[in-house]
């Protein structure tokens, strides 16, 4: 049985996956992302976004640039499939689909 926080983390990448998705040009800062994921109920820090999109490029589900005061990421298109509930991934929340 996974923990809580295990449960949050998922859910936190699949948010930010899910955000990106809905993005022109599957773009989006750091900032707003922790923005959206308070807005979702994934209550998040600067630091956890942070680590979880360095999680996320690791796997190859984003590529960000780090311009030392601000973080811009871009969804990749295996990215867009985890959003999307085309493909999955076991630390990553699969989504609901959507109404």
């Amino acid at each position: 049985m996974s923990s809580y926080t295990d449960t949050v983390r998922k859910h936190r990448r699949l948010g930010i996956l899910r955000h990106l998705e809905g993005c022109a040009e599957y773009t989006s800062n750091a900032s707003i992302l922790e923005d959206v994921l308070r807005g979702v109920g994934v209550p998040s820090n600067r630091s956890q976004v942070i680590t979880e999109l360095a999680w996320l490029r690791e796997q190859g589900f984003v590529t960000y640039d780090d311009r030392q005061d601000f973080v811009v990421a871009t969804a990749t298109d295996a990215g867009i499939e985890i959003a999307r509930g085309q493909s999955a991934h076991p630390e990553i929340q699969r989504p609901r689909s959507r109404a």
